[in-house]
């Protein structure tokens, strides 16, 4: 069989996985309302739509109450809105992304909280000593090395990724204050802070720069993911590893690739993060949380915890609504563990709607 036969079956073999029935069949219909309608079909039972219905709501619900009550529930205040869907919003987005497509890959990085503060520490080091570009070009690729090495361990090994990762997460963390000791690490006042805050958190007005790196990584991930060969490798495998091999597509090159991407977003994500606060705390506590957030926005857009489903949107929608609740339970002045409580129930009620909303996809 020819190489070019080997990848057109990627698409049309008649797989018993999910991961085939990923990729989008073309509309039949010419007319815009019939390709709306295909849009809509397509996207009905993996979680983007339903999910938007609800931050629909859940958005109309703040806007009201803000109205009727300006003082006691602030969500239209202008610094809220900037902190909430200019800041919180992207930097959750983008580490659902992550852990969403190696989700989708069939694997999880329970290291993600620690890796943060890893990436950030070796970012804010290299910045202070060579400059802010080389520091952004460390703190994506330490991203990229800390993820590598646990997929390594995941594939060569065969252990779970779950415990692999899980062990993980103290090594990087121990391994922050090696290199950075006990002491926050911290971007110092000058040319170089300024650069990057201009890159990273500048306020223009209605939005700040945040929102426009979600952007831009949505928009790739959502060609790579949904329109590339190599997203639907990761959907096949994620899928049916064996009926993904079956058809010529390496599992364990698909899932390193999964981990490759998972550790870029982590990386900027750290960047974002580290710039923002100023300073980081080695070991990984003050990031810690992230973890669970991060896999909750994946889960909540409608990517199956068994692997070989979910979308872009979906993750980004899902992490939209963690943190527009989340903001919600501040402004109402609820109490810190509520925001705890809301995350672990959502992700069970996300698990079990997502295991009776599979096959619904057409």
């Amino acid at each position: 069989m020819t190489k070019k036969s080997v990848d057109n079956h990627v698409l049309t073999a008649p797989l018993p996985t999910q991961a085939i029935s990923q990729i989008k069949p073309e509309s039949s219909s010419q007319t815009f309302l019939g390709k709306i309608r295909h849009e809509m079909q397509f996207v009905r039972g993996r979680g983007a739509f339903e999910i938007s219905i609800v931050v629909a709501l859940i958005l109309t619900g703040y806007i009201i109450t803000s109205l009727v009550n300006p003082t006691g529930f602030a969500f239209l205040n202008p610094n809220n809105l900037s902190g909430v869907i200019s800041q919180a919003i992207p930097v959750l987005a983008i580490l659902g992304l992550a852990a969403g497509i190696l989700m989708i890959a069939g694997e999880f990085d329970l290291s993600l909280g620690f890796a943060l503060t890893f990436n950030a520490i070796i970012f804010i080091r290299v910045v202070e000593a060579f400059g802010w570009l080389p520091g952004i070009v460390a703190g994506i690729a330490s991203g990229i090395f800390v993820a590598l090495v646990n997929g390594i361990i995941v594939v060569t090994s065969k252990i779970p990724s779950f415990i692999a990762t899980l062990g993980m997460s103290f090594f990087w963390g121990g391994a922050s204050i090696f290199i950075n000791g006990t002491s926050p690490a911290m971007l110092t006042p000058g040319p170089n802070r300024e650069a990057l805050e201009f890159l990273f958190t500048q306020n223009f007005g209605f939005f700040r720069a945040q929102l426009l790196w979600l952007i831009g990584v949505g928009i790739i991930a959502w060609f790579f993911l949904h329109r590339h060969r190599l997203g639907n490798h990761i959907f096949a495998v994620g899928g049916n590893a064996s009926a993904a091999e079956a058809i010529s597509i390496n599992p364990s090159r698909v899932k390193l690739m999964a981990f490759g991407i998972f550790g870029s977003l982590v990386g900027l994500a750290s960047i974002l993060i580290a710039v923002r606060t100023s300073s980081i705390q080695p070991g990984g506590t003050a990031t810690e949380a992230f973890t669970l957030f991060a896999i909750a926005a994946a889960v909540v857009g409608g990517t199956a915890l068994m692997g070989g489903r979910g979308s872009v949107i979906g993750i980004i929608v899902g992490a939209s609504l963690i943190e527009l609740i989340r903001n919600g339970l501040l402004l109402a002045r609820a109490p810190g563990f509520y925001i705890t409580l809301f995350v672990g129930v959502t992700i069970v009620i996300a698990a079990v709607f997502n295991k009776l909303m599979e096959g619904k996809a057409s």
